[in-house]
């Protein structure tokens, strides 16, 4: 399984709007990070996980193939702006996309043009389909397993993926999730910054949920500026813990062939 970071970072991206410290100053590319998203592709299945306001400019360096499903975390706008430039994509057919309840309604408020019963023309084609933790559901032969987290006081979807765990904005998780998870191969987590948040875990708390799911290895994700420069705070970050960061691809073992 193969796992391509499309973007690492949180709401405001990296750098913020009028910004001047040296993480948005900086020159490393490491340290440019768009809204959170990545794409999974597994034996001849794509699956992209969250669609934010920068998905436009994540798939324009991908190979221009077909997406077979869409997952999506939670419904805030960092995760789900970019839902209508999946309109090229449904070139290759109608899309599949899995979301939560309150994703699911949330996203027909505001798109009320995708859901008409005679389409603009031009809109995507997308077929939405309601998730509910550990209720696994099939896209074209990969199995996902839908995860409770919590955001703050809000649930939201973690996903298990054969070997791969991917948590976004997560502050805590039920016991169910933690042995879900435990023993994964590849652990991709959100951790904002350094000092603790409302809604998000720190970088610390994140590398501390890693080892204590015996993650092989572990990504971290959702930064913002306050994580600190990409190379200084990676070099700190115990064994096995790394920051990802935008383009990133990796490897994933599927626990049957390891």
């Amino acid at each position: 399984m193969r796992l391509t970071f499309l973007g690492t970072g949180t709401s405001k991206g990296v750098p913020e709007i009028g910004c001047t410290c040296p993480v948005c100053r900086s020159t490393d590319g490491r340290d440019k990070r768009l809204r959170v998203s990545a794409l999974v592709e597994t034996g001849g299945t794509r699956i992209l996980i969250d669609c934010g306001p920068d998905f436009r400019e994540q798939m324009l360096g991908i190979p221009f193939k077909p997406i077979d499903g869409v997952l999506l975390t939670h419904e805030h706008y960092d995760h789900t702006g970019g839902i209508d430039d999946l309109r090229p994509f449904c070139r290759f057919g109608d899309i599949e996309v899995f979301a939560d309840e309150l994703t699911c309604t949330h996203l027909r408020e505001r798109l009320p043009y995708f859901f008409r019963e005679v389409l603009y023309p031009g809109v995507p084609v997308l077929h939405f389909h309601t998730m509910a933790p550990y209720r696994p559901v099939c896209i074209k032969g990969v199995e996902v397993m839908p995860l409770q987290v919590m955001h703050g006081k809000m649930p939201i979807l973690g996903f298990r993926i054969g070997g791969l765990g991917y948590i976004t904005d997560m502050t805590d998780a039920p016991e169910e999730t933690m042995r879900q998870l435990a023993g994964v191969d590849t652990l991709v987590i959100g951790a904002l910054r350094h000092k603790p948040h409302a809604t998000h875990q720190t970088i610390g708390r994140a590398a501390e949920v890693a080892r204590s799911l015996g993650a092989r290895e572990t990504y971290l994700i959702h930064m913002n500026h306050e994580a600190g420069l990409h190379a200084e705070t990676d070099a700190q970050l115990p064994e096995h813990v790394h920051l990802a960061y935008d383009g990133l691809a990796i490897e994933v073992a599927d626990p049957a062939h390891p």
